[in-house]
């Protein structure tokens, strides 16, 4: 083996590149069985970042199940999830083109639309086969404005497509779910100012003999959750008895509630997560492989577990794997196997399936076929480090690593810290390709999970409560200078990235702070106060908890907007915008760029056309990483191993 070549931190050549990323990585999601079949969704960058559901056959066979110019990607709530459905081998998904529902039986070649076409957008799918319809969230979009969108929980007739609404009245509605007789349904609520992770209601009612509720509400109850409680994936068991997630307790852990007790009874009393943040829907972190035996996950300090629980004894028994990250899981029922989307320290996100009898996994299908020899990986390291108020906040550290490369004596490597979006989410300790692209170049990562993570129970959560854009960035700048007092960074050479709120962390980082000496916004969020007023539905009053009710503390929003504060902003920024997003409209990135250009700072402003929140097209996401790397090989001087389109720097001449 030769010996390694020594070149500055951020200039060594790697096997990992942009287009390796973007052309090579799918990105796999919502796993569903249908009796043998197994099915999920691919989102492929090569093709535009179109959402296919593929379905496996028991041979191994692997086919898409929907052809070339259908995209099942649903709108609701803008993030989707819980796009399509299967049984009997029929297919029934949402389009992402016109949000209709579609149909795909076995013996058809093309889809046939069972909606009609009117603003409505459907996700998170129910067959109610007994009475041949669908159930599933409705979204009408056919008010004035984006923010007069109307949530309900409706009936859709598979044959006619005639829609009936089953609840109606409240914000938001998910999880619909249909009991194994077919006489009752459960469903979650929540309104205004709540976001699904701060309180939420789960309800069951009974469905006469025309599938529908009484609308008097008389046959509807209130099982758990409140507006301090959160629920989360209520689900039927094969013998009727409902489950559900709760975290009335300061952490979501499961529970069941059983007709004629009427009372929730705790099966899991745990400080660990068996609940994620609701922002997509159809998520899951357990399902029933027999009436008595849950197999389950659960986030513990940031790392996922899988879990077997006898819902007889309530003991549960942790499941070895390799796996870090694990979601989306599902069982073939009574055949001991369980499938998920797995990924680990090593390995790339995948499709897996695992023996619950052996013990042994399979990979179905990977995010990326790429071979990349371990000695260009950097594992992560598990850090807590302290932050403001005495508290601890925790990170994942990646230090720089190439087998093929080693830097000068004395020189530290610069620093790139990740501000998660959500905020309210979580980083991933799983291979990610997109942060390896940094440390096999030299460059060290901090992925924080910042105070208001999930994966550290709700008091951990509620951190960020009225302190967002301060706590958050007390924790990433801490986290930096920790490293930098480690000897693991260098402090005239720190970075900060951020996605959407994670966008909004970076700036708010680089303009109330001094620690960071460039940054990159991806469709970022600078004004708070014109967010309010132009983001959709679902986040229109998210910020009520997170900084306060708006208009009566306006002070807040415009105290913590960077774009107030661009006099106090004294290093260069990078911005990456998607044209259409709704989530993020294009007006945030576009002031923030313009008063930095005001005031001659250095400033890159690269845009997309057709690109919604968040990147998916194959020729955007190579673009976008290698126009973040050019931009900080010029801010910090250090040579490219590889050539990249350049990005126009304003005021560069600045520096």
């Amino acid at each position: 083996m030769l010996e390694p070549q020594v070149a500055p931190y951020g200039s060594w050549k790697s096997p990992i590149t942009a287009d390796l990323i973007a052309s090579e990585t799918i990105g796999l999601e919502q796993v569903m069985t249908d009796g043998n079949n197994l099915y999920w969704i691919e989102m492929r960058p090569s093709e535009g970042g179109r959402y296919v559901i593929v379905r496996r056959s028991p041979d191994g066979k692997r086919e898409d199940a929907i052809p070339l110019g259908f995209n099942a990607r649903s709108r609701v709530h803008e993030y989707g999830g819980g796009s399509f459905a299967v049984a009997g081998g029929a297919v029934y998904f949402s389009n992402f083109e016109d949000q209709r529902l579609y149909r795909l039986d076995n013996d058809n070649d093309l889809p046939h639309p069972i909606t009609p076409k009117e603003k409505l957008c459907y996700a998170d799918f129910v067959l109610d086969q007994r009475r041949d319809r669908i159930i599933c969230v409705c979204e009408d979009h056919s008010g004035k404005r984006e923010g007069d969108a109307v949530n309900t929980l409706v009936s859709i007739d598979i044959k006619t497509g005639v829609l009936k609404t089953l609840a109606s009245g409240n914000d938001f509605y998910s999880s619909p779910r249909l009991s194994p007789d077919g006489s009752k349904i459960a469903w979650l609520t929540w309104n205004h100012p709540n976001m699904p992770w701060d309180g939420t209601e789960l309800w069951v009612g009974n469905l006469d003999e025309n599938g529908l509720l009484d609308q008097s509400g008389q046959n509807e109850q209130l099982i758990a959750g409140g507006v301090g409680e959160s629920i989360y994936q209520p689900e039927w068991s094969p013998d009727g008895v409902l489950y559900f997630v709760s975290d009335r307790t300061g952490w979501w852990n499961l529970y069941r509630y059983r007709e004629p007790d009427e009372k929730a009874e705790s099966l899991t009393e745990i400080e660990a997560e068996f609940g994620r943040p609701q922002w997509a829907f159809e998520t899951s972190t357990y399902a029933f492989e027999s009436t008595n035996r849950i197999i389950c996950t659960y986030n513990n300090r940031g790392n996922w577990h899988l879990a077997s629980l006898n819902t007889t004894t309530l003991k549960l028994d942790p499941i070895t794997t390799p796996y870090t990250e694990i979601e989306y899981i599902r069982v073939f029922p009574d055949q001991g196997r369980a499938v998920f989307v797995g990924g680990s320290k090593t390995e790339n996100s995948s499709i897996v399936q695992f023996d619950l009898r052996s013990g042994k996994t399979e990979v179905l299908r990977r995010s990326s076929e790429a071979l990349i020899d371990l000695g260009y990986l950097s594992a992560p390291k598990t850090i807590e480090f302290p932050t403001e108020r005495g508290l601890k906040a925790y990170a994942f550290f990646y230090p720089p690593q190439n087998q093929d490369f080693v830097a000068p004596p004395g020189e530290k490597p610069p620093l790139r810290v990740i501000s998660h979006g959500g905020p309210t989410s979580a980083a991933s300790s799983a291979l990610s390709l997109g942060i390896q692209y940094w440390t096999s170049r030299g460059i060290s990562v901090l992925d924080v999970n910042y105070g208001g993570s999930t994966g550290y129970g709700r008091e951990y959560r509620d951190r960020l409560k009225g302190q967002w854009g301060i706590v958050d960035v007390d924790d990433c700048v801490n986290g930096a200078l920790y490293l930098v007092k480690k000897g693991k960074a260098d402090s005239e050479r720190l970075i900060i990235r951020g996605g959407s709120a994670g966008g909004y962390t970076t700036l708010s980082a680089l303009t109330f702070r001094n620690t960071f000496k460039a940054g990159a916004s991806y469709y970022g969020i600078g004004d708070l106060e014109t967010l309010t007023k132009d983001t959709h539905k679902f986040e229109s009053r998210y910020l009520d908890n997170l900084v306060g009710p708006y208009p009566e503390r306006r002070d807040l929003y415009k105290e913590r907007s960077p774009i107030n504060s661009v006099d106090r902003l004294s290093c260069p920024v990078i911005f990456f915008q998607g044209l259409e997003d709704k989530v993020v409209p294009p007006d945030q990135a576009e002031k923030m760029v313009t008063a930095l250009r005001a005031k001659g700072l250095p400033v890159a402003y690269v845009t997309f056309e057709g690109e919604q929140h968040g990147f998916r097209r194959a020729e955007n996401i190579k673009r976008s990483l290698e126009a973040e790397l050019y931009f900080y090989s010029q801010i910090f001087g250090f040579e490219l191993a590889d050539p990249v389109e350049q990005v126009l720097i304003e005021n560069f001449e600045s520096i």
